[in-house]
C-alpha cells in the first residue's frame, strides 16, 4: 500500500476551524488553498473527549550576537505602525531562555552525553518556539517565570528532533545552525542517546521545576506536549515525509499533512502550554490553538522557500537537501510565487486570531508571526 492511500485511511482531515470549540460562532472567512479556493484542511486529529488545553507557541529561535539586526527587523509595514521594539524583546526573552537551558542541562556525570546534550542545545538558534510559549503565557496573564521550565522543555525537544533528522538514517546532514551535527562531533551512537535524554528530560523538567501551577495543569501541560510529538503529532509527520520520498503523485493535503505534524504540532504545543500556564480560558486557549497552527504551517512554507532560494552559508544548514532527496515541497507543488502568496495568507490569518485579546499584549506574538513570515533564515 502506498503511503499515501496510508495516510488517507488512519488520518481524519479538519478544516483548522473545526476544532473543539465552547463557542457557536462560526468565522465569516476561511483561508483558502492558492489553487484550488477550498478551505485549507489542517489535518491535527484530537480524537479525545476532555477539555481543550491550547499552549504557548514555540518556533525555535535565539537571537545569537552574530546575527544581523536585520535577520529581526519589523517588515516596514508592521514597524511604522507599531512602537513595540521586536529586536529588543527577543534579544530578552532568548538570553533568558538561554540561561534557564545552560543552568536546568549542566555538564555532569556522565559528561560525554551531557557535552552532547548541550552542544546541540546551546548551539545558538533564534528560540522561536519557547519565546512564543512565554508569550502566550503572557498574554493571558501569566508570567514568565512560570512558563519558563515549559518552554525550555519545548526547546529541549525540539533540539532532540534536530538532533535524530540529521542522523544519517534520516536525513543524513553534515551541517546544522552553522556547525557540525551532533553525530559528526560526537558520533551517531551518542548523538541517538543525547537526544533520548533531552526527551525524557523536558517532561522531568515540566514536573520539577515548574512552580505556582496546580497539579492538574501540570498534568494536561504534559499530556499535550506528548500528543504534539507522538504517533499523532511530530513522528506522524517525520514518517510519513520519510515515506513519501520518490514519490511522484503526491498532492497538496498530503504535503499538508507531513508539514502540519512534523512542525506545526510543536508549535501549536508550545503555544498551548503557555496559555494554559497562565491561566488561560477555554475560548483564550483556542484562539491562540489557531493562531499557532497557522504560524506552524507558516514556518515550513517559508522554509520551503528559503530551502531553494537561500545558500548554505545563509541558511546556517545545507541549503537545496529537500530537492536533492526528491522531497515534496511548496515550491515544487506550486512554485515559488504561489507559496508566498499562501504564505502571506497563512499570516493575514494567524494575525486575525489576535484581534479579541489587548492589542499591547498580543505585539510579541504579532510580531512573532512577522517575523517567522519575513524571516531570511
Amino acid at each position: 500500500m502506498s503511503v499515501v492511500n496510508l495516510s488517507t485511511t488512519w488520518v481524519h482531515t479538519h478544516s483548522i476551524y473545526d476544532l473543539p470549540s465552547r463557542s457557536r460562532s462560526t468565522p465569516s472567512n476561511k483561508f483558502v488553498h492558492p489553487l484550488n479556493n477550498k478551505p485549507i484542511s489542517l489535518f491535527f486529529p484530537r480524537p479525545r473527549a476532555r477539555p481543550i488545553s491550547y499552549s504557548s507557541l514555540s518556533i525555535s529561535a535565539i537571537l545569537t550576537k552574530e546575527q544581523t539586526v536585520k535577520d529581526v527587523d519589523t517588515p516596514q509595514e508592521e514597524s511604522s505602525t507599531s512602537t513595540f521594539n521586536f529586536k529588543a524583546y527577543m534579544l530578552q526573552k532568548a538570553n533568558s531562555v538561554n540561561q534557564a537551558l545552560d543552568e536546568a542541562v549542566s555538564l555532569r556525570d556522565p559528561q560525554k552525553i551531557h557535552e552532547s546534550m548541550r552542544y546541540s542545545l546551546l548551539a545558538g538558534g533564534k528560540r522561536v518556539r519557547p519565546v512564543l510559549c512565554i508569550a502566550a503565557c503572557e498574554l493571558v496573564g501569566g508570567h514568565e517565570s512560570t512558563a519558563m521550565p515549559a518552554a525550555c522543555a519545548v526547546e529541549m525537544i525540539h533540539t532532540m528532533s534536530l538532533m535524530h533528522d540529521d542522523l544519517p538514517c534520516m536525513d543524513n546532514d553534515d551541517l546544522r545552525r552553522g556547525k557540525p551535527t551532533n553525530h559528526k562531533v560526537f558520533g551517531e551512537d551518542v548523538a541517538v542517546l543525547a537526544g533520548d535524554a533531552l526527551l525524557a528530560f523536558a517532561f522531568e523538567h515540566i514536573a520539577t521545576a515548574t512552580i505556582g501551577v496546580s497539579s492538574g495543569k501540570i498534568v494536561r501541560v504534559i499530556g499535550e506536549l506528548a500528543k504534539s510529538i507522538g504517533s499523532e503529532g511530530l513522528v506522524a509527520g517525520q514518517v510519513v515525509d520519510i515515506n513519501s520520498e520518490g514519490i511522484s503523485d503526491v498532492g497538496l493535503e498530503h504535503l499538508e499533512f507531513i508539514h502540519v505534524h512534523k512542525t506545526a504540532a510543536l508549535l501549536e504545543g508550545s503555544v498551548v502550554l503557555g496559555a494554559i500556564l497562565g491561566g488561560g480560558s477555554d475560548e483564550e486557549v483556542e484562539k491562540l490553538r489557531k493562531f499557532a497552527r497557522c504560524i506552524g504551517l507558516l514556518f515550513q512554507v517559508v522554509d520551503d522557500i528559503l530551502d531553494v532560494t537561500k545558500s548554505s552559508q545563509e541558511l546556517g544548514k545545507t541549503a537545496g537537501k529537500d530537492l536533492v532527496a526528491d522531497k515534496v515541497t511548496y515550491p515544487k507543488l506550486i512554485g515559488i510565487d504561489k507559496s508566498r502568496e499562501f504564505a502571506e495568507k497563512l499570516n493575514n490569518e494567524a494575525k486575525d486570531q489576535l484581534a479579541g485579546f489587548d492589542q499591547a499584549k498580543a505585539a510579541p506574538l504579532i510580531a512573532l508571526a512577522n517575523y517567522i513570515a519575513y524571516r531570511q533564515n
